[in-house]
């Protein structure tokens, strides 16, 4: 999936590293996402659900707050406040190059600052919260031995998660002057919270909180045995499924294209699960579909195999053409029927083939044709079934390009 690296200015006149993870076609919507307290935009969190996000059609921001990843300025120097500041000036900025973004996404502290900058991003219709703290004061909790030396002393470096971090005693005065409860009852716009019940960090009675202040419509959904950085990929993965799935309703993300707009060539989006072994993901515009393998040869048989999925393509595209065909000859044709096989067989075995040595594929397809049809038409429908595109892209020289995403 592409994606656009580009800075924008924040809050405090510094320039914040951004990222926006884009569908393979045109964005159903855009999301703006918040990361974790000291997290940064490119932690594994954040990139999986993102890029599962834009595999199902979503645009998804995420950006460096002050002072971390590759953006400016001195971390010690920034606040809950000035990261409420800088998400409404990323909404901005999104609003100016593409669209305004319609979903909030925030992660621990993150989900605290989309809770608290949701006002001030009248677009946004749906909030989505994982393992977020109902006060913003509770981040003290992962430094709680060094609080009265930070306000005795105005700032002290801590160790957060290995790294070394500055935190000033205008950290915890701006914490706790807000109110976020008071905020979340005011919200009037569609909210999920996501929490695991074992969370070690940012205790579940945090969610309950948050819900319990939160009007309707509002959802819970429970990341079981997940921990609080969703470290495991399927626990990622599983996030943004239900935020995809959940946000559909709030988004207006799946009206159909205006009568007469220009096709729009969507590209096809494969990407791993991480619920078995073989078993992937197929995304193409607001579609979806699985694909795995046999269990006879390591899969799970949850979807199509490649080669069905293949044969799928061909079986497609042949009845289509062959009723376009009957429409604009006006043939009585009710029903096309086609059934499709594959086999590697031995070249010196093919008459007709080119290929003398070794093995080659083999594609029989029957084609079964009801309707009023005397022998003429059926015969020329049948010689119609093989000038379908796809026919002609299996049956040509075949170019593919490949390189490594950026």
């Amino acid at each position: 999936m592409p994606i656009e690296r580009f800075e924008f200015p924040g809050s405090g006149g510094h320039r914040l590293a951004a990222a926006l993870e884009l569908p393979g076609s045109a964005p159903l919507a855009f999301a703006l996402f918040a990361h974790c307290f000291t997290c940064g935009k490119d932690n594994l969190a954040a990139r999986r659900i993102a890029a599962g996000l834009a595999a199902r059609g979503i645009a998804v921001l995420r950006f460096d707050f002050t002072g971390l990843g590759a953006s400016e300025g001195d971390f010690a120097n920034a606040t809950f406040s000035s990261n409420v500041a800088d998400l409404v000036l990323a909404a901005d900025h999104l609003r100016k190059v593409h669209r305004a973004p319609s979903l909030l996404i925030g992660h621990s502290l993150g989900g605290a600052a989309v809770l608290a900058a949701a006002a001030q991003i009248p677009e946004a219709k749906a909030i989505a919260t994982i393992a977020a703290p109902s006060d913003p004061s509770h981040v003290a909790g992962l430094f709680a031995e060094h609080v009265d030396a930070i306000r005795e002393q105005g700032s002290v470096e801590v160790s957060l998660a290995g790294r070394p971090f500055t935190i000033k005693r205008e950290f915890l005065d701006d914490a706790g002057e807000h109110n976020l409860m008071a905020q979340v009852t005011k919200l009037r716009k569609a909210l999920l919270v996501m929490h695991a019940p074992t969370d070690a960090t940012v205790n579940i009675d945090n969610a309950t909180r948050i819900f319990l202040a939160a009007r309707h419509p509002k959802s819970f959904v429970s990341l079981d045995h997940a921990d609080h950085l969703l470290s495991d990929r399927r626990d990622a993965n599983y996030a943004a499924d239900v935020i995809a799935a959940w946000a559909e309703r709030y988004l207006d993300a799946r009206q159909p294209a205006a009568a007469g707009a220009p096709e729009v060539l969507r590209a096809v989006i494969v990407q791993e699960t991480g619920e078995s072994k073989f078993q992937q993901r197929i995304s193409v515009g607001p579609h979806q579909l699985l694909a795995d393998e046999p269990v006879a040869v390591g899969g799970a048989d949850s979807g199509l195999g490649p080669y069905d999925l293949l044969l799928s393509a061909l079986g497609a595209c042949t009845s289509m053409t062959m009723r376009l065909y009957a429409e604009r000859k006006k043939l009585p044709l009710d029903r096309v029927t086609v059934t499709l096989s594959h086999a590697k067989i031995h070249a010196e075995d093919c008459v007709e083939c080119e290929t003398k040595v070794g093995l080659l594929d083999r594609i029989d397809r029957v084609i079964a044709i009801d309707g009023d049809l005397d022998t003429d038409q059926r015969a020329r429908l049948i010689e119609i079934a093989d000038k379908c595109p796809v026919h002609r892209t299996l049956t040509s020289e075949v170019k593919i390009v490949t390189r490594a995403a950026e």
